[in-house]
């Protein structure tokens, strides 16, 4: 079983002599998709704004910001923090807030540090809060409508009258300034083509185009239009009219972006190594269940069967094997011919390498040179 991928795609030089489980970041990988992602935005004529959700790191969205990315997005308030008080200029929160408490310490670390922060809005008790906490602490903050393209999660229909009357709720706020139209595809990630991809990203663009449009006849200017979703930004051109993106997975990639089409095994940067521990007549046990390699079967729920691709990572790999089924500390590997010897290392590709990383503390990045050096997930664990 290799997703339709020759087995030698996966194959990685021998891992770090670590406990495992733990997570291994090839970093030559990795920074050729910071880079690919990069020029695509740059070619495109538009702004990279990573989401920083995939890493939670500090020293990764450094090299996103080395490379050219205007500033970074962030999920949670304390998550967001983490990069404003390491020193970043500019972070969107692409999150909803209806609480200004849920802001406060957030703000509060953007006035000291003289960051620009970013907020998105979808309904009038959104922008009330937001106001709110601006008011407070004596600071403007830029307000995005969010509006839903298809995902059905957050944000206001595009033809909706409301999406108008909240930009105009935001203009007229003191502490506010009304920052653009922001959307996230992320009914993408279910695509089964790459022209569905394709679509989904025009049909994006259209939806905000034809909004900002509407806006502008109200006398509204729209500063910014921002997308999202790694699918979109690397299965399909970037639509003229957009100016900004906010991929996060492509730093890493997985298997959900195997079955996209997306990437190929040679593009995943990022591997969970586990130890056989034990064998049954169907499976091999790995010591990496669901607190390593997440019971995710692809953002947005988009995956197929089973929880990963394992490889052997001691020596040349001559098999691919299903990680089938998981529980907390254990998973099941299914094999049909000989397993790997106990003791002996896999490395798994996982589902959706955002919700890996979330589980550690830390990352390993494998150097060219062999060398490992341990990385901080700075923000793990910020779920408020």
């Amino acid at each position: 079983m290799t997703d339709a991928a020759p087995i030698a795609a996966f194959l990685r030089p021998e891992p770090a002599n670590l406990p495992t489980p733990y997570v291994e970041v090839d970093e030559d990988r990795l920074m050729r998709n910071l880079r690919g992602m990069q020029e695509r935005a740059s070619a495109a004529g538009v702004a990279l704004r990573p989401h920083i959700k995939t890493h939670k790191c500090l020293a990764i969205a450094g090299c996103q910001l080395e490379l050219g990315a205007v500033g970074v997005t962030a999920s949670k308030p304390e998550e967001a923090r983490v990069f404003v008080e390491a020193g970043i200029a500019s972070v969107t929160l692409a999150y909803p807030i209806v609480r200004p408490e849920r802001i406060d310490g957030l703000v509060r670390s953007a006035k000291a540090h003289g960051t620009e922060l970013l907020l998105i809005a979808a309904h009038e008790t959104g922008v009330e809060a937001i106001g709110a906490a601006a008011e407070t602490h004596g600071v403007t903050l830029g307000v995005f409508v969010k509006v839903d393209v298809g995902l059905g999660r957050v944000g206001v229909k595009p033809q909706d009258p409301a999406a108008i009357l909240l930009a105009k709720q935001i203009e007229r706020h003191a502490n506010l300034t009304f920052a653009g139209l922001l959307s996230h595809a992320g009914h993408a990630y279910g695509s089964k083509s790459t022209e569905e991809l394709s679509e989904i990203a025009a049909a994006e663009a259209r939806a905000l185009l034809d909004l900002a449009g509407s806006l502008r006849q109200s006398g509204t200017d729209v500063p910014r239009i921002s997308v999202g979703a790694t699918p979109t930004c690397l299965g399909a051109p970037i639509p003229q009219g957009v100016t900004e993106i906010r991929p996060g997975n492509y730093a890493f990639l997985d298997r959900t972006a195997l079955r996209l089409g997306i990437a190929t095994p040679d593009d995943i940067s990022l591997s969970v190594v586990a130890t056989v521990v034990a064998h049954n007549d169907k499976h091999f046990i790995v010591d990496a269940g669901s607190k390593s390699l997440s019971s995710d079967l692809g953002a947005h729920g988009s995956g197929g069967n089973g929880f990963g691709i394992a490889i052997s990572a001691d020596g040349e790999g001559r098999a691919a094997w299903e990680v089938e089924r998981l529980s907390e500390e254990h998973g099941f590997v299914r094999f049909f011919d000989t397993p790997p010897a106990i003791g002996s290392r896999v490395r798994i590709f996982p589902n959706h390498s955002c919700a890996v990383v979330a589980q550690f503390d830390g990352v390993t990045l494998r150097r060219s040179d062999g060398r490992a050096v341990a990385l901080r997930v700075d923000a793990r664990g910020r779920q408020t």
